[in-house]
């Protein structure tokens, strides 16, 4: 599956189906050694990942140092990056000692949000040097939801510039949200978007009025979170697993044991299902994960490889479990 690419309509870019994400290398909940997050990236790329996605919001910075550091030495026209604008990083006057948004680095410098057009082209900027490269491929607008009047006045016209320009080949948004992403559709010329945990095997909220609009408008699809934060990326969830980065309700808990039962009984894996079902849509361009380890990278591609029967998704439906 790593060497499978899906065409961005309307933009050129043929994109590896399953992408590198690099959050959790810019310590994400955790600290990451420096030559294990380095050694994640070398086994995706020689796993055959071509497709790597970070932003600036990633452990302040480090996620794209620790990315750009390992892909300075492949040939640029080999892969396709992305990155993302909207949190501008800048010395922090009253640091406390570490990052308060999830990341476990110094809190030496702070985000400050901004979607305008000069938001736009120094977040860019910035990313560029630290990804130690000359092209960003993707730019996304990251985490607009309440900075819709800023980011489609601003940030949209920008980034649509940009492309029209070559200096970039796409845009898109990535957003937890299918309604807002809906408006980014259906009210820009937005290339793509990156959704985030409203479509997996667990939920397809955005079944029904996000996908069919980006198959109408010809805007390409990334799903992330495909796991819900943890609760399927387990054969059999424990009782601790996480839904949306939160202890899941017990109905999530019962609904993923018995996604899981399902699954044992067709002879495969819930992880391995939930990574696979995106695929089905026809709107879903690629899926990217977010990968710590080389182990996990290994893990990874190993669940992509693996066989899904059609007889599951029959099941599934006919259950009332998936649309």
């Amino acid at each position: 599956m790593q060497a499978e690419t899906r065409t961005i309509p309307g933009t050129g870019i043929s994109l590896p189906v399953l992408g590198f994400g690099a959050a959790p290398i810019g310590n994400l909940y955790r600290q990451v050694p420096e030559q294990e997050a380095a050694d994640a990236v070398a086994a995706a790329w020689e796993g055959g990942i071509r497709y790597f996605d970070t932003a600036p919001h990633y452990g302040l910075g480090l996620s794209e140092r620790r990315l750009g550091a390992v892909l300075a030495g492949q040939d640029r026209g080999t892969y396709v990056l992305s990155t993302k604008i909207g949190r501008l990083l800048r010395p922090n006057p009253f640091p406390h000692g570490k990052d308060t948004e999830g990341f476990d680095v110094p809190d030496d410098l702070i985000r400050v949000r901004d979607y305008s057009r000069d938001g736009v082209l120094r977040s860019i900027e910035e990313s560029l040097k630290r990804l130690r490269t000359d092209r960003i491929d993707i730019v996304y607008i990251h985490d607009p939801d309440d900075y819709w009047t800023e980011a489609v006045e601003g940030a949209a016209p920008a980034l649509s510039a940009l492309r029209d320009e070559g200096v970039i080949r796409a845009w898109g948004a990535g957003m937890n949200q299918a309604g807002m992403l809906h408006r980014f559709v259906t009210e820009t010329d937005i290339d793509m978007v990156m959704l985030a945990g409203r479509y997996t095997l667990l939920e397809q909220g955005a079944a029904a009025d996000l996908l069919p609009a980006c198959l109408e408008r010809q805007v390409g699809v990334v799903n992330v979170g495909v796991f819900n934060s943890g609760l399927l990326s387990k054969e059999r969830p424990a009782s601790d697993a996480t839904y949306n980065y939160a202890p899941a309700p017990p109905e999530l808990l019962d609904r993923a044991n018995l996604l899981a039962d399902i699954c044992e009984s067709h002879g495969t894996t819930l992880p391995a299902a939930a990574l696979q079902f995106p695929y089905r849509h026809p709107a879903v361009t690629g899926v990217v994960l977010g990968m710590r380890t080389p182990d996990q990278v290994k893990q990874n591609l190993d669940l992509a490889a693996q066989s899904v029967p059609e007889s599951l998704w029959d099941e599934l439906r006919d259950r009332g479990l998936i649309t």
